[in-house]
């Protein structure tokens, strides 16, 4: 059982019997009465995004979920395959469940994929990935001011902006949280 006390970003409770992630959250106190938390929470099946408003003393569930490990296939139109390491058993998300997740998945690798009631709805991002620049303009010489980035686009499909001296075939660390370059990378 969770209280609004144990609220964080991500976590998963039941509201109303509806599995819900915490999305955001925010205690307020107003006068002489007890606290309230004021959350916005994202349904974990549809995607639909409602704000409640909470009592400290209120109460909730987790919901019955489960995170398996499985690697990464492949993708075939709009439909992203996973495979169990243990039973080989192989689901599919939709291209919709995963988001901008989609953008960060590496043939091949493992990540925690979340059932909820026997269905495969999503995927745990670590916080950052390493992918290949396929494709970018070459720097122009002199291009030295701070701050100055150009497109690249990853072998992902994934356009970030990188620095002037990033070109192609060069490996680079992208933030799976917000898809900003951090660095180049020596893997």
């Amino acid at each position: 059982m969770y209280s609004p006390s144990d609220f964080r970003k991500g976590l998963r409770i039941l509201v109303d019997d509806q599995p819900y992630y915490v999305v955001e959250y925010q205690h307020f106190k107003m006068g002489r009465g007890k606290a309230n938390i004021r959350t916005k929470l994202k349904h974990i099946k549809t995607g639909s995004v409602v704000e409640k408003v909470f009592s400290s003393n209120d109460s909730f569930k987790p919901p019955d979920t489960q995170d398996v490990k499985m690697q990464y296939l492949y993708e075939n139109t709009g439909n992203f395959t996973f495979m169990d390491s243990q039973t080989f058993e192989q689901v599919e998300i939709e291209v919709d469940s995963l988001g901008d997740a989609k953008w960060y998945l590496i043939e091949n690798e493992e990540y925690k994929v979340m059932f909820l009631d026997g269905e495969a709805l999503s995927v745990d991002l670590p916080a950052s990935v390493v992918l290949e620049v396929v494709e970018t303009e070459p720097s122009a010489k002199g291009d030295t001011v701070t701050n100055v980035t150009k497109p690249a686009k990853l072998s992902t499909g994934l356009e970030v902006k990188v620095p002037p001296f990033i070109k192609e075939g060069d490996k680079v660390k992208v933030d799976t949280r917000t898809g900003d370059y951090l660095e180049r990378s020596n893997d």
